[in-house]
């Protein structure tokens, strides 16, 4: 929901478990940086083990109702939450029926990010969290989606942002938001070209290598001309993509990539690699979309 004034927001799953509140807190603070609304969504599909209490009653009409009492509860909280950490930041909420990802990416469609919790994806704890969400929603959205991790990261200093780059639009789009991000927070970012041999070995590697440069060089190239404080480094490394973007992302601020690649990030959209940093890395994934057609992420 766009607001009066052209903003859009930054949309969170609110997850039912008041522990959980990382993600909540990534989106609070993003907000008040960026100063953009925060719009806190919480979606009742199926009910899980969190709504099961004594207290509902097999009519479906009273299930019903006490479901979207527990629901306007969590989201009661979840203001609460906000408003202590965060007072500047402007708020709206929505309790919603239907499956969680398919509410979030509606909302997604006028949305600047949209924000939800992860448990490294290995539990059903809770609607927004589960993998069910996460994989169809950084797969499909319209916007960048922000994938944060439990406990939250012990973030290395001088703090810097890892972005995944391949050549493809995709990764350009992500090197883009990578450099917004850390002008924002006062980072620096690694670019990183992940090079993976064939198994039965390069023909030159010395000229694939070289290649590999070239691309990662004029990916990056002038990328920071409007961020001019922003210290950009680019690398290329060789060895499996997910491994290796899963130890760099250990102590980084987040680990940014396209939503669809080439190269060596081959089969993103939900691929083996979009799967494994989602599942392993040790900081916020961001999944960058682009606009059909162009090479410029979409917004």
């Amino acid at each position: 929901m766009t607001g009066a004034d052209g903003r859009r927001p930054i949309v969170v799953g609110v997850d039912p478990d008041p522990e959980k509140r990382p993600a909540l807190s990534w989106a609070a603070d993003e907000a008040e940086r960026r100063r953009l609304p925060l719009r806190l969504v919480h979606a009742q599909g199926t009910p899980t083990g969190g709504y099961r209490s004594g207290e509902v009653r097999p009519s479906w009409e009273e299930w019903n109702r006490e479901l979207h009492g527990l629901g306007d509860q969590v989201l009661k909280d979840a203001v609460d939450f906000v408003e202590s950490r965060q007072p500047a930041v402007e708020l709206t909420t929505l309790l919603a029926e239907g499956e969680p990802a398919w509410i979030l990416r509606e909302e997604a469609r006028d949305a600047s990010l949209v924000v939800v919790g992860s448990c490294h994806l290995t539990r059903r704890r809770g609607l927004i969290s589960s993998a069910s969400v996460t994989l169809p929603l950084a797969a499909h959205a319209a916007c960048p989606v922000v994938v944060v991790p439990e406990p939250e990261p012990v973030v290395e200093q001088p703090p810097h942002i890892v972005v995944g780059v391949d050549g493809s639009p995709h990764s350009t789009a992500a090197v883009d938001l990578a450099v917004e991000e850390a002008d924002l927070r006062g980072a620096g970012v690694l670019a990183l070209y992940v090079w993976h041999p064939p198994l039965l070995g390069a023909l030159d590697e010395r000229a694939t290598v070289d290649e590999c440069r070239r691309v990662l060089a004029e990916t990056v190239a002038g990328r920071t001309a409007a961020h001019p404080d922003v210290e950009l480094r680019h690398e290329v490394v060789r060895g499996h993509p997910v491994q290796a973007l899963t130890e760099a992302s250990e102590h980084a601020l987040a680990l940014m990539v396209g939503t669809r690649g080439h190269g060596g990030f081959t089969g993103m959209l939900l691929g083996s690699v979009s799967h494994g940093v989602l599942r392993h890395a040790h900081c916020p994934v961001i999944t960058v979309p682009v606009r059909p057609g162009t090479g410029t992420r979409a917004t």
